[in-house]
């Protein structure tokens, strides 16, 4: 009997603000025919809106009883995550996860679990919430069409971008109050240090191109080093700063992939995108651009997706990672250029060596910024950028694929073509 003939009975681990999202909406949603049978908590002291009989701290409990036939996992703890989706995937139950820093650093060995036994695994809620990117990357854009995908995918960061730009607050006043409202942790490193984003774009390739990437080999930052000189000087050039993550196919198959802070002018959609809001441009060669907008965060916007998976799962879907098995897909390459804007603290710590060509150099006692063309592969074999005190921004239009260096007796120039 298929798991689209009987009901879901799911099991679920954890109950904070998305779990507790997901119960109500499970309570509102009796066609679905789902129900939670077991929740397994940290913390039994605390008081929760739903009958006590339902919790236990006991994960065997869920993980042993053959009446569960869907784990839901929306802990913090990618380690006990990772413990429990592949328990349950060994036992041959549906698993829908949220935890996208679980998946991102063990994405090879759950696609292993799935192949093996044959059962679903799926995320939807662990990208952007309530936007299903990973469903159209996987079913509608055909890798060979998919040109390329851009978006803001972290709400805390773009919550303090948007009351820096809209509220002319500094990064840290912005930060705080991020923090005061509940978009951002007490420890923020993984929203503001560009991690969570991170994670996400490195799901995001093995649906859009089929490339498996550890996030460690991504190049990212984040918006922790950005300074007040670089909002005055986006906004006298009509920019917004965002922190975007984005892929695009090159000429030669390979693929471009980062997360980095960008100057975004008012033709691209993620202009207009702001406080804890997520979206996502994809561009296809039929289709041009697409553009995906929603809550990125909270509970009942992450609730919207599990619940996606949850009656997916009543049709047995699962992700058929059609681009990665088919192996059509190019590598992740960092064989290209990039236009960018780099400010320094002083004159002095400008490093013109780093740059192919100089476009822009302003200057002052207190701070400098240059704007030119960089080869990409010294961004990913260095850290000067990301010290303190230095801030590197992406500028618009900024791929450089077609760079020839030529020569003129003693002197080399670029041309872009």
């Amino acid at each position: 009997m298929s798991i689209q003939q009987k009901q879901l009975t799911i099991g679920l681990f954890g109950f904070s603000v998305v779990g507790t999202g997901l119960y109500k909406v499970l309570q509102q949603s009796p066609s679905l025919n789902a129900n939670i049978k077991k929740v397994c908590i940290k913390h039994p002291e605390k008081k929760r809106e739903a009958p006590e009989s339902l919790f236990t701290i006991d994960p065997e409990l869920l993980l042993q009883d053959n009446d569960i036939n869907v784990v839901v996992e929306l802990i913090d703890d990618a380690d006990a995550a990772y413990h429990i989706v592949t328990r349950a995937l060994s036992s041959g139950k549906a698993v829908v996860s949220a935890n996208k820093k679980m998946i991102a650093e063990h994405l090879p060995e759950l696609l292993a679990l799935q192949k093996k036994y044959d059962v679903p695994f799926l995320y939807e809620s662990a990208c952007c919430a309530s936007i299903p990117v990973i469903r159209n990357l996987e079913e509608y854009y055909d890798n060979d069409l998919l040109q390329s995908f851009s978006g803001i995918v972290n709400g805390s960061t773009n919550y303090i971008l948007t009351r820096v730009f809209q509220d002319k607050l500094d990064f840290d006043e912005a930060l705080v109050l991020a923090q005061a409202e509940g978009f951002a942790e007490s420890n923020p490193a993984l929203d503001v240090e560009g991690i969570d984003a991170l994670n996400k774009l490195s799901i995001l390739l093995t649906h859009a191109y089929g490339i498996v990437a550890n996030p460690n080999e991504i190049v990212h930052c984040g918006i922790q080093n950005l300074q007040t000189h670089d909002a005055i000087f986006a906004k006298e050039k009509g920019y917004e700063i965002k922190l975007v993550a984005q892929a695009k196919k090159l000429e030669d198959g390979n693929v471009a992939a980062f997360v980095l802070p960008q100057f975004v002018d008012n033709t691209n959609q993620l202009y207009n995108v702001r406080n804890e809001y997520n979206g996502v441009i994809i561009e296809s060669g039929l289709a041009d651009k697409q553009f995906f907008y929603g809550k990125g965060a909270g509970s009942f916007p992450t609730a919207s997706a599990v619940l996606s998976d949850l009656s997916a799962l009543r049709y047995d879907y699962k992700y058929e990672y059609k681009k990665l098995n088919n192996k059509i897909a190019g590598e992740l390459t960092n064989d290209f250029f990039l236009r960018v804007y780099v400010s320094f603290e002083g004159l002095f710590q400008v490093p013109h060596e780093k740059f192919e060509r100089i476009e822009e150099w302003s200057s002052s006692e207190k701070r400098c910024h240059v704007i030119g063309i960089i080869q990409f592969s010294k961004l990913k074999n260095s850290d000067w950028w990301k010290k303190k005190g230095t801030s590197l921004i992406v500028l618009p239009d900024a791929f450089a694929e077609h760079i020839a260096i030529k020569e003129e007796t003693e002197e080399s120039y670029l041309v872009l073509v």
